[in-house]
């Protein structure tokens, strides 16, 4: 991992373009990995001032992510190293537009692309993501970040704002601002600016192995032959080997029954004592791998129950409010959505997702010569982009790996294949 102390000094500066709009604070509302990322970014925009809220005061999450490795991509040809993924971006983005973002990749300061590079080699823990980007933005020492602890809630996020101040929400799939960019005279209505999709119920497994273990395909089905309701799926990417231990992440679908029947979080010895059924399933699978490559598990397992859901906020901006003809603080103000706030998906692509978009939103806030209503359009049109993505890429998931679990069930399999 990439020190702090081997990159303290100043941040570098980017010039940036003849002021159109006025240089406002960005208020960034959730410290979390993408919204540090997004202030970092902008950080090295002179005479940028961010004001960023965080209302935990410790960063607690261990667990593991990886990142994409898109998001280090400096040609068009390495942001397309996923064959999949490569010919939804081809089809969905314009060449230029791909072109003007790698541009400003390029031009981010080496302390940030240091961390950057280390984190998409391998596993990182969330916490550590979190802290290293904290003190990287503390010790550039720019005097342009203001860290503000403590909650806020919609109004007092909005009425922080000057004129001329923007407001960043990366508060998580939990949005603080999400459904209320919908404009109109009831805010109230739950998820009234969400599209959502529930892809299926699942247990996330993640262990430790003392071996080099590489997963597949073929690895997927073999070792899950004799489990007939539950099946252990690792994700290709999930298993990385850092020279002494394997860290593995999975998961196991369960029917919505289970789901609201299972603790938030758990160990082995719980599965095992109250979900025997799904415990042997996660059992089996590692006593193959056991066999296989003569190794051992040296952690006990961490489970977490979740419900995998892809969705996006309809609209990410107040633009909608500014054209509504509606007299309200949302309509003079500038509000967008980052993060799990704007777009969620399963599948371990969240992450790298508001990673991507906080990029991009960077590279348009820094550009002052726009207006802010050029931001906005801008902006949305990205993150529908971007929906259209990452829409694509996870039913192509869910639908192969519906088709792996139903390899052995001739009729079931074709029941799931769709021929011209």
């Amino acid at each position: 991992m990439t020190t702090i102390e081997a990159t303290r000094t100043a941040a570098p500066t980017v010039a940036c373009p003849p002021v159109v709009r006025p240089v406002g604070t960005v208020h960034v509302v959730g410290a979390g990995p993408v919204g540090l990322f997004l202030s970092a970014l902008l950080q090295s925009c002179e005479g940028q001032p961010v004001r960023l809220y965080e209302r935990r005061d410790r960063y607690t999450r261990t667990r593991m992510v990886s990142l994409a490795e898109y998001l280090t991509a400096d040609s068009i040809d390495s942001y397309h190293t996923d064959p999949f993924d490569g010919q939804n971006v081809e089809a969905i983005f314009d060449r230029d537009q791909l072109e003007e973002g790698l541009a400003f990749r390029r031009t981010i300061s080496p302390d940030l692309r240091g961390l950057l590079e280390d984190w998409t080699r391998g596993f990182v823990p969330l916490n550590t993501i979190e802290h290293s980007l904290s003190e990287l933005i503390a010790s550039r020492r720019t005097g342009t970040v203001e860290r503000v602890a403590g909650a806020l809630d919609a109004d007092q996020a909005l009425a922080a704002l000057a004129p001329g101040d923007v407001l960043v929400d990366c508060t998580g799939s939990r949005s603080l601002l999400r459904d209320l960019l919908l404009p109109g005279d009831d805010l109230s209505e739950p998820g009234r600016n969400t599209t959502r999709f529930r892809m299926e119920y699942a247990l996330v497994v993640t262990f430790l192995y003392d071996r080099d273990y590489q997963c597949n395909e073929y690895c997927k089905y073999y070792k899950n032959v004799d489990n007939a309701q539950h099946k252990f799926i690792p994700a290709v990417k999930r298993t990385h080997y850092d020279g002494s231990v394997s860290h593995v992440t999975g998961i196991v679908t369960i029917s919505q029954e289970e789901f609201e029947a299972m603790p938030a979080s758990c160990d082995a010895a719980c599965l095992r004592e109250r979900f025997p059924a799904v415990a042997r399933t996660i059992d089996r699978f590692i006593d193959k791998v056991r066999a296989e490559s003569h190794g051992q598990v040296v952690s006990d397992l961490q489970i977490v129950r979740i419900p995998l859901d892809l969705y996006r906020a309809r609209h990410v901006t107040t633009q909608a409010w500014r054209s509504s003809g509606i007299d309200h603080p949302l309509a003079d103000s500038s509000v967008l959505l980052l993060g799990d706030a704007a777009l969620g998906s399963p599948y371990f692509q969240s992450i790298s997702l508001g990673l991507e978009a906080a990029f991009v939103l960077a590279r348009h806030l820094a550009n002052r010569a726009q207006s802010i209503d050029d931001v906005f359009a801008r902006y949305e049109a990205f993150m529908y982009r971007q929906w259209l993505r990452v829409y694509m890429r996870t039913l192509m998931i869910k639908h192969n790996k519906d088709l792996l679990e139903s390899v052995d069930d001739t009729f079931s399999l074709l029941g799931k294949m769709h021929v011209f």
